[in-house]
């Protein structure tokens, strides 16, 4: 196929999601209007619909981004006193769960930013991120991770979604926070690159070697298990001859 044919169906495609996109905004938008107004009014109803609806997904987004998950329940409530004061000059610029989140991972920065003032020196080595990198650098091989199937998606059961969720926590920012926004709570690269204040080249780098780190990570902790049985299986030999 000729390369322009590529080039041109490319940009035909790039338009249709780009539209597609849109038209999708759009509609949330209009399905949001009511309820952004009578937020506005002052509603108590609107406001207790949106902490049950939201809640949950913003205090599991605190306590992935901070670093001492303890600290998201009362981060969580910043949100949501954020939010009752700031619904007057929200003016649908983006989606209000955009806004939200948006607002969410400022609390999220603040608390990081503190912490590192106030509490690195507590770190031990244990509680310590792993710099993805320094050192060798990950294969491209191994970057090139199918987007329909990310590592968090590996979590089949409470174990593994535990391995899951400590190693994540040793992904550094900013690659912890995209993997967040767009492989755990479904965002599109376009309202992550607007909730991160970023591009769309941005985030899909950022999640391309986020994505990789992670794996990383799994499987350095699937060996160093693999290792112990072994050695726990060798032990259990040797004592009972």
């Amino acid at each position: 196929m000729h390369p322009n044919c590529v080039n041109v169906e490319g940009t035909d495609l790039q338009a249709d999601i780009t539209l597609g996109n849109l038209a999708s905004a759009l509609t949330i938008h209009t399905e949001e209007a009511p309820l952004i107004a009578e937020l506005k009014a002052g509603s108590e109803e609107a406001f207790s619909w949106l902490i049950t609806r939201y809640h949950q997904p913003i205090y599991s987004l605190l306590a992935r981004t901070v670093r001492d998950p303890a600290d998201a329940a009362d981060l969580t409530q910043d949100v949501f006193v954020k939010i009752f004061r700031g619904i007057g000059s929200f003016h649908g610029e983006s989606s209000l769960r955009t806004w939200i989140y948006r607002i969410a991972l400022h609390e999220g920065l603040n608390q990081r930013r503190w912490w590192r003032r106030h509490k690195q020196q507590e770190v031990t080595i244990e509680m310590e991120t792993v710099d993805c990198e320094s050192g060798e650098p990950a294969r491209l091989k191994e970057m090139l991770v199918d987007p329909a199937e990310s590592p968090y998606e590996m979590a089949t059961h409470t174990e593994a979604r535990e391995r899951v969720e400590a190693a994540l926590r040793q992904v550094p920012e900013p690659f912890r926070t995209t993997l967040i926004l767009r492989d755990i709570e479904g965002f599109v690269y376009e309202e992550v690159a607007e909730m991160l204040g970023t591009n769309l080249g941005t985030v899909k780098s950022r999640l391309v070697r986020g994505r990789a780190c992670l794996r990383q990570l799994l499987l350095a902790d699937n060996a160093h298990r693999a290792t112990t049985a072994n050695a726990a299986q060798l032990l259990h030999r040797e004592e009972a001859r």
